[in-house]
């Protein structure tokens, strides 16, 4: 059991990793459950015989690894960082993973931890292995011969037959679902994510992090802050007019402006970064009532924590997407949902469809609509929390910050 000082060491090297992440690329976390692949296991892990008169201490000895294997419903974890950056060509992309990959492992270094890269066919085995349960001995790839051959690598990976329902779907025959995290609490401890891995089936859990450059989070915090501000303002002088001039601020009022204050603290004067995080989990077991008590036990770990998971409806092909494929996170109807309900949202100006998507998850009002129908540049809505805010940046024409920001082709 690490010591308290050890832990809180622990914390703050993780903190300086996720802090390091670069706001123009996409970082998704992954830990994956999955069903041991016993030759594999024989090969890297058993003892092998060596005929000196040892071997039966070495059988007993591996028999006992095993005995614990199997005993762990053969479920293994493995736990991977992908990270995705858009580039002019394949050689600064390589620059970049070069210094990026070079970064993580020394930060993993720090956190007594080995990180390394994975080969194209490493990467191809992962969902190999998830699609094709049971099969995990048969997986033979060869990239060259594939591409001589004009084969098509998923060939090799997906599984024979995909099917999907409202609210989840078979591959072949087994189930899967795939569930996100809707519901945050104020502070979310590592034991739930733990607790939620400790399920013995075939499953993924990613994080998807996007991070905002720290510029752009404070302007759009100290506009929080000043709209928060106005509305203390406001109510103060309704109190005043009622000849109530005593009033204590209300709770909620006094709380957003705390956490507005503390949040602008962290960015300004702590060092830390304003992060977009998506949670998403894809579970799989061998028949559909085995399939709903583990959702039900997934989703009572996250109530237990004051969190609450939701299960996909009628998206559960777009949310298997998004947990095994970053890019699909920026693209799809479904991660846009997901994202809605994060912590910090900017919406400027929408057109009418989009209006109409977001106002219901959000809770928009038809007055809070009006500030994202037909505004003008700068003029938008800031969600933090459970909170919606106006918001006015508008900047002179005439001026150098105008300029820099200005994003009208005519005028750059």
């Amino acid at each position: 059991m690490a010591s308290r000082e050890d832990k809180e060491a622990m914390f703050l090297e993780y903190s300086e990793l996720l802090n390091s992440l670069d706001s123009g690329a996409t970082t998704k976390i992954t830990v994956n459950n999955r069903r041991l692949n016993k030759v594999d296991f024989e090969q890297t892990i058993l003892i092998p015989m060596a005929e000196d008169g040892l071997d039966k201490y070495r059988k007993e000895y591996n028999k006992m690894l095993l005995d614990k294997a199997t005993g762990a419903n053969s479920i293994v974890q493995d736990k991977y960082v992908t990270v995705s950056v858009c580039k002019k060509n394949i050689e600064e992309a390589r620059n970049y993973f070069a210094r990026v990959g070079a970064d993580l492992i020394s930060h993993f270094v720090r956190l007594d931890s080995r990180c390394v890269e994975l080969e194209a066919e490493e990467r191809l085995r992962i969902f190999h292995d998830f699609y094709r349960t049971g099969e995990e001995t048969a997986f033979h790839f060869d990239l060259k011969q594939t591409m001589r051959k004009g084969h098509d690598f998923k060939d090799f990976i997906c599984p024979d037959t995909f099917e999907f329902e409202k609210d989840y779907f078979r591959m072949d025959d087994r189930y899967g679902r795939v569930i996100f995290l809707r519901e945050y609490a104020a502070n979310i401890k590592d034991s739930m994510v733990a607790e939620l891995c400790e399920l013995n089936r075939n499953m993924m859990m990613s994080v998807d992090i996007i991070p905002v450059p720290t510029d752009e989070a404070v302007r759009e915090v100290e506009n929080r802050l000043l709209g928060v501000e106005t509305n203390i303002t406001n109510w103060q002088r309704k109190q005043n007019q009622n000849n109530n001039s005593s009033a204590v601020i209300p709770y909620d009022l006094e709380q957003q402006r705390k956490e507005s204050k503390e949040f602008l603290d962290d960015l300004t004067t702590r060092d830390q970064r304003m992060l977009f995080a998506v949670l998403t989990m894809v579970h799989t077991a061998e028949t559909k009532e085995q399939l709903d008590n583990d959702t039900e036990a997934l989703l009572t770990t996250a109530r237990k924590h004051l969190c609450q998971f939701a299960v996909l409806k009628y998206q559960q092909i777009d949310g298997l997407n998004i947990t095994q494929n970053v890019d699909d996170l920026l693209q799809s109807h479904t991660a846009r949902t997901m994202l809605a309900n994060s912590e910090f949202i900017i919406m400027l100006n929408q057109a009418s469809t989009d209006r109409i998507e977001l106002a219901k998850p959000l809770n928009i009002s038809d007055l809070q609509m009006s500030y994202i129908t037909n505004v003008g540049a700068g003029q938008g809505l800031l969600k933090v929390g459970r909170s919606l805010v106006p918001f006015i940046n508008k900047f002179p024409r005439n001026t150098e910050l105008y300029k820099l920001m200005t994003t009208k082709f005519g005028e750059v």
